[in-house]
């Protein structure tokens, strides 16, 4: 007599973003993972599923004077400044390459420092090959603005998106800034604007100072503060914003784990970026991958997309 083994099914890792489907919600966040393709010598990229590729704005950016990083307890604080050899190398050199090393849907992390900026750079990538999502970062100052940072104000979160979403046809997501004081009047204006998504958080405004010299240790004074520290303040900004929009969020904030991907999902995130997370151990977002059935099931949970059913 045959004895057929009993096999559970293994959980259904599958997302989707806008009609985007990803074989799994775990994408590299922007600036922690260049365009993939230098990941390639520790692991087979393709696991991924999704990368948001470094931060383009339409000239090529030096960034920031050196020294540009500090680290914490539980993080580190960059003020890197956006360095990128510009929109239109990005699509002529990096994109290709990237195709030849990732097989999947990539998002264009998109930067600017005023509205036509934005605009221009959202003209040129639009209809290109790969490209699935775009994601505007609007913690860019603005510079026909005062300064301040288009996100920290609803109008000119709304401004860019309006404007954006002229010239692509592609889903726009929007990563908003936790530097304010009430995020979701900042998403609604965003949603409200005509954006597709949502990403946030992105890095709080941290300093350090070397006893030594008794200077700041960046030299751009202060810099982005990210890492496991700020998942508890990413996690509670997730849950509010997707409860008061109607729109996809991708939750991004100190995730390290598999439990931290679904603690940001039953949050209300649709997906998940891993940032700092990369750049302490290169395969973060493998092994985050890789324990994600075993999670899933330990807490009885047979297909993330059913967490937002």
């Amino acid at each position: 007599m045959e004895v057929k083994e009993n096999r559970a099914a293994a959980p259904d890792l599958s997302v989707s973003l806008s009609g985007v489907r990803l074989k799994n919600p775990v994408i590299p966040a922007s600036g922690c993972f260049g365009y993939g393709y230098g990941m390639t010598e520790y692991y087979d990229i393709n696991v991924l599923g999704s990368i948001s590729f470094k931060g383009t704005t339409l000239h090529p950016r030096f960034g920031n004077p050196l020294p540009r990083v500090a680290e914490c307890v539980s993080g580190l604080i960059n003020s890197v400044g956006l360095q990128n050899p510009g929109i239109d190398e990005v699509v002529s050199v990096e994109l290709p390459k990237m195709r030849e090393a990732f097989h999947g849907p990539v998002i264009a992390n998109i930067s600017g420092f005023s509205v036509e900026e934005y605009r221009e750079c959202c003209r040129r990538i639009d209809g290109e090959e790969q490209v699935a999502i775009i994601e505007l970062n609007v913690s860019c100052p603005n510079v026909h603005g005062g300064g301040m940072s288009f996100g920290t104000c609803p109008g000119s979160v709304a401004e860019v998106v309006g404007a954006v979403k002229e010239v692509t046809a592609l889903p726009v997501y929007v990563k908003l800034s936790p530097n304010v004081t009430d995020i979701v009047s900042i998403a609604r204006a965003a949603e409200d604007a005509g954006a597709d998504g949502l990403c946030l958080i992105n890095t709080l405004l941290g300093m350090r100072i070397d006893l030594k010299t008794r200077k700041p240790v960046v030299a751009n004074v202060m810099g982005g503060f990210s890492g496991q520290a700020v998942f508890p303040v990413a996690l509670r900004m997730v849950y509010q914003v997707s409860r008061a929009c109607g729109i996809p969020v991708i939750g991004c904030g100190g995730v390290t784990t598999a439990e931290d991907v679904l603690e940001m999902m039953m949050a209300g995130a649709h997906a998940v970026e891993v940032g700092t997370a990369n750049l302490i151990n290169p395969w973060a977002c493998r092994d985050i991958i890789e324990g994600l059935p075993e999670a899933m099931s330990r807490y009885g949970i047979d297909s993330l997309a059913s967490l937002h059913d």
